[in-house]
């Protein structure tokens, strides 16, 4: 056994939850990938989730004396610090001198030929959290298609999906594209980002059918049983499991003016609003690292605490949407609740008709059961994990 593998594994049975004790991500199995780069110019998608026990990948890389050429950075940059949405500029990191791309520039997103030139395989190493509306996937996405485009191999050091048990929500009505949602998938798709790119080539998702060059390095031990639990915060306002579990059912709160508890040392794990009636807990929205202009700024929100839920409870009721009708009917602002940037995020129209309307949580996820259906079936032949 590697001494990496040995770190992580000492790791994990000393202080993280049993439903994660054996599972490696893939960076931790040197032995596959360091002999696919060997000889090879080197870029890197990734974060400050890239971490090999207490190494960065791309420490451990430079350390193995492999040539790192320079690494790409999703939203929240490279150090996961920035505020969801927040334009990133390109930088050095200070620490190996390397060049950063930044890949979330506002729309401005570009990689010039002196850059495409500078590599020859791009690894893949970045904790996603396994929504449609998270963007990390859609960066690689993107980046896949740079790899059709110029025949540059694209390596995945697969992460387990810490929602990856299930799949529910209505699969993407390709009219509401954005850079919220990108493919024709459920909100919660059950897959890691290896099963998912696999799945975009097979199902010629890419432009104009293109197929990246790809090879993916799987995790050990995982299944889509496992209950896996991060080991680093994926991005500033998901700080928690709870918060993880939660964010499928609270994100839809983005396109109302209730708060989700942006700039609270609570996030994805609360709602309110200045003018919501009948709730005694309250809170505060403050400017903060990873939320500098939060949603109801420094106003006093009344509504509803939902971090004392259990893991249990949360999981077994999938994507519930009892959160943001109570809200609806709560704060009864009619057609100013909803902004268009809702069916972006849910990914259909019948939603916010059916919320409405005044139909329940349960009427509305049984119109998307289908969906969900046929998407397991869509599936099964890129899972590379057991069901």
């Amino acid at each position: 056994m590697s001494p990496v593998k040995y770190f992580i594994l000492i790791l994990f049975f000393c202080g993280f939850s049993t439903h994660s004790q054996n599972v490696l991500p893939a960076a931790y199995l040197t032995e596959q990938y360091f002999p696919l780069l060997k000889n090879h110019r080197i870029a890197i998608f990734s974060n400050h989730t890239g971490m090999v026990g207490d190494e960065h990948l791309v420490d451990l890389l430079l350390r193995n004396g492999f040539e790192v050429m320079g690494i790409f950075a999703p939203e929240h940059g490279f150090r996961g610090t920035a505020d969801a949405g927040e334009h990133v500029s390109n930088s050095v990191d200070k620490k190996t001198g390397l060049p950063i791309f930044s890949l979330y520039q506002g729309g401005k997103e570009t990689i010039s030929r002196e850059i495409l030139d500078g590599f020859d395989v791009l690894v893949v190493d970045i904790q996603d959290v396994g929504t449609r509306f998270y963007t990390y996937y859609i960066t690689m996405v993107k980046l896949m298609d740079i790899c059709a485009l110029n025949n540059k191999l694209m390596i995945i050091l697969d992460r387990p999906n810490p929602n990856g048990h299930y799949v529910d929500g209505p699969i993407l009505d390709m009219k509401h594209k954005s850079g919220v949602g990108w493919l024709p998938i459920p909100v919660v798709h059950g897959m890691t980002l290896g099963e998912l790119a696999l799945m975009v080539n097979g199902e010629g998702w890419l432009p104009e059918g293109r197929s990246c060059p790809l090879k993916v390095i799987t995790c050990e031990n995982y299944t889509h049983h496992t209950l896996y639990r991060v080991p680093i915060p994926p991005s500033p306002n998901l700080p928690n499991m709870k918060s993880i579990y939660l964010y499928p059912s609270l994100c839809y709160f983005e396109a109302t003016p209730v708060s989700l508890g942006r700039g609270t040392s609570f996030p994805f794990q609360v709602y309110g609003h200045p003018d919501m009636k009948g709730y005694d807990f309250s809170f505060i929205p403050r400017s903060m690292p990873g939320a500098k202009n939060p949603p109801q700024l420094n106003k006093k929100c009344f509504g509803v605490d939902l971090s004392g839920l259990s893991d249990e409870e949360i999981l077994k009721k999938g994507i519930d949407l009892s959160y943001l009708i109570d809200a609806y009917h709560n704060l009864n602002i009619g057609d100013e609740f909803f902004t268009p940037f809702f069916e972006k995020l849910i990914g259909v129209d019948y939603v916010r008709e059916m919320i409405i309307q005044g139909k329940s949580a349960e009427e509305i996820k049984a119109m998307w059961a289908d969906d969900v259906d046929k998407f397991k079936v869509l599936r099964k032949k890129y899972l590379l994990y057991e069901r």
